[in-house]
């Protein structure tokens, strides 16, 4: 018998409600801007300024993503992981759900997470996630700048 995340064959489906093409458009938009920052900063040096680093003199869990995106752009990998190790990663990851989701817009499979995983994940709230990428977020800013 077919589950609702199962069709013929025990292939894979999405689950009701979720739609890989809409969601591709705001991943699209968040690349497109980031491409058009990192290429205005690897061409003419200019970035955006950090209001948190102006203030306190640290760097945000987010300095160092433009510099970082410039560095992609010349293919140096080492000197985009040096300017933000975390950004960089996050930035993969989201390459990689991209990837998936313009596959699955295609008509391919969908890829998701193990169930126990999913379901572990929609048992927390979104205030919940929202804490836990905060307090990630304060860690890895007091990490980066007393180390």
């Amino acid at each position: 018998m077919a589950s609702p995340e199962t069709g013929r064959a025990g292939e894979r489906r999405a689950p009701a409600g979720f739609r890989a093409a809409s969601a591709l458009r705001p991943l699209a938009g968040f690349f497109a801007v980031g491409l058009g920052l990192s290429a205005l900063y690897a061409t003419t040096g200019l970035g955006v300024g950090c209001p948190f680093r102006a203030v306190t003199g640290w760097d945000c869990p987010l300095c160092g993503g433009t510099r970082m995106g410039g560095a992609l752009l010349h293919g140096d990998v080492a000197s985009a992981f040096a300017f933000n190790p975390v950004a960089l990663v996050g930035v993969a990851l989201l390459g990689v759900v991209g990837v998936l989701w313009v596959v699955e817009a295609l008509g391919g499979p969908a890829a998701r997470p193990p169930a126990g995983v999913r379901q572990r994940f929609l048992r927390t709230t979104p205030n919940q996630r929202l804490g836990v990428l905060l307090a990630c977020a304060v860690v890895f800013t007091v990490l980066r700048n007393l180390l």
